[in-house]
Order: structure tokens, then sequence, then C-alpha cells
């Protein structure tokens, strides 16, 4: 980022147009712990966009907010396409005016094998596609409607097996050995930090989120938590009051060392 942008981005606070309904948008949001978390926002009286690639399943899961009495709304979006991510932006300003809460949820495994000695360069490659670049897209180009709202949040949706703490920790739980999607939550992680650092003297707030091992299609049902269950962190994250934490790591159990 160029300081103009930079200068430009920080600076551009200003007054909402969306009324005093909030309005977030969640990344990869039609299913799994993505979903329960625009259902979590929704439940609050939120207008809520769900953002995902597959034109079905994203209509899906908004019939079924809709039919729950939640105001719901799609939002085609791929978090590794810039002119997808463009449009994702316009859409949401042309209905919205604003943003006050950006859930990155979306997120990929990047498949197997991953040790380190047999893992394919392009697996990792992809994890960190989506898992870090494709936040840092999403999350740039919805600052300007982020700045708009008087108290935004950004909540990226990491994972415990990012923490190099952890990782280092004899007898941690840290799942199995990882060459592309633990580090490239760790990389989120730290992409993270440095957004609340440069993001310190505005009103946005953000943090990173482990849902806990959650029985989703990224780990084959595997988990032993609910998508419910996952989703409470990252809705307690995005309500947090103007004195709430940045740049920090948190689980359902409390802080997570980096």
């Amino acid at each position: 980022m160029s300081e103009t942008n930079e200068t430009n981005i920080v600076g551009e606070q200003i007054d909402g147009q969306a009324g005093d309904r909030k309005v977030a948008l969640v990344t990869g949001a039609n299913k799994g712990i993505g979903y329960e978390i625009a259902a979590g926002l929704g439940a609050l009286g939120w207008k809520v966009g769900v953002g995902a690639r597959d034109e079905a399943r994203r209509e899906a899961a908004v019939a079924k907010l809709r039919a729950a009495g939640l105001d719901a709304f799609g939002v085609p979006l791929d978090v590794t396409d810039d002119a997808s991510v463009s449009a994702a932006a316009r859409s949401i300003e042309e209905r919205a005016g604003r943003l006050d809460v950006l859930v990155n949820n979306a997120g990929i495994t990047g498949g197997g094998p991953q040790e380190p000695t047999k893992v394919d360069p392009d697996r990792v490659r992809a994890a960190v596609e989506t898992n870090v670049i494709g936040v840092i897209r999403v999350t740039n180009a919805l600052l300007p409607l982020l700045f708009r709202a008087p108290s935004p949040r950004i909540v990226n949706v990491s994972s415990s097996v990012g923490s190099l703490t952890l990782q280092t920790t004899p007898g941690a739980e840290t799942g199995p050995i990882s060459a592309a999607y633990a580090p490239s939550k760790t990389f989120l992680n730290a992409v993270t930090v440095q957004y609340a650092k440069e993001l310190a003297d505005t009103n946005i707030l953000i943090n990173a989120v482990c849902p806990g091992y959650t029985a989703t299609d990224l780990n084959a049902f595997q988990g032993v938590r609910t998508a419910q269950q996952g989703a409470v962190s990252a809705i307690r994250l995005a309500t947090v009051p103007d004195d709430g934490p940045t740049g920090r790591f948190f689980s359902d159990e409390g802080e997570i060392p980096w």
C-alpha cells in the first residue's frame, strides 16, 4: 500500500448512511461456521450479507435466513478474485452505504498431504491465496465502507493451530503436521497484528478468533463442536464495545498466545 493510499483510507471516516440498523458482511457464509455467524448477527437485528462463490448455495443460505425472519442478502464473492471483491464492495455500498462489521471467514485447508517434506508447493500457495491474501484483498476493498460506520469491527477467523507458542509447547494439541493450513493461519495472525497497528488511531477494532475444533466440511465433519458453537466467539468480537480489544487472538476460553 502506498503512503498516499494509506492516508486516504485512514482519513476517510464519514457518517454512515444506513440508519440505526447495523450492516455486516460474512465471507464464506453459505454454510458451516460462516452461516452461523451470519445467523447470529442477523438475530441481533442486523442486515447481513452472505458472501459466497457458489450461487445456488449462497441463495439457499439467504432463503433459509430469511425464512427465520432475518434480514439477509446475498453477495457474490470470490475472495481470490479482484474483480469479484470490487463488485462485492460496490454492491454493499449501493445497498447499505456503509459496513459496520466484516467477518473474514472464508478459508481452505489446501488439501493433503501437508508434511513439509511431501507437500506440493501449489497447496501452500492456494492456502495462502485464500486464507491470507484473500483477507487482505477483501479488507482493503471494504475499508472505505467500514470507515463510514460509527463503531466498525473486523474479525478474522483463524485457528489455534496457527499459534507458534502452542506449536512449540510440548503436549499442546496442535493438530496434524501442516505446511500449508497451519502456517497460513500464522500468517493471517501476523497480518491481523499489522492491521491493528496501522489502524490504531482509528475507530476500527480488528481481532483474530479461533472457533475451536468444529465439525465442518473443512475437516470432513470430524470436529467435536457444532458450527453454532464455533460461531460464538466471532459474534462476540463483532459486537465488542468501543473500548474493546484490538490486535489480539481469542477463543471461547479466552486469549490465545501468538
